[in-house]
């Protein structure tokens, strides 16, 4: 949770908390799951990774695109 997360979970509503819960993950990221992410695309293993979007959301997109959760923007 990063202090523009805290900000939205905090503001009116409940549409951050309803996008998690729309998401494969159910909960919020972890900067130790988002530094791994940069991790493996900086080692090795990754040599061969080039050109792609790598999403590390816990499937917050996913939700959007299927329709279990909708962005209404005022």
């Amino acid at each position: 949770m990063t202090p523009l997360a805290i900000d939205e979970f905090d503001a009116p509503g409940n549409t951050y908390q309803n996008m998690l819960d729309s998401s494969p993950a159910r909960r919020a990221g972890t900067s130790d799951e988002i530094a791994a992410a940069g991790a493996f695309l900086l080692s090795a293993d990754a040599a061969f990774i080039t050109g792609t979007d790598l999403l590390v959301d816990g499937g917050t997109i996913a939700a959007l695109k299927s329709g279990r959760f909708g962005l209404t923007i005022h």
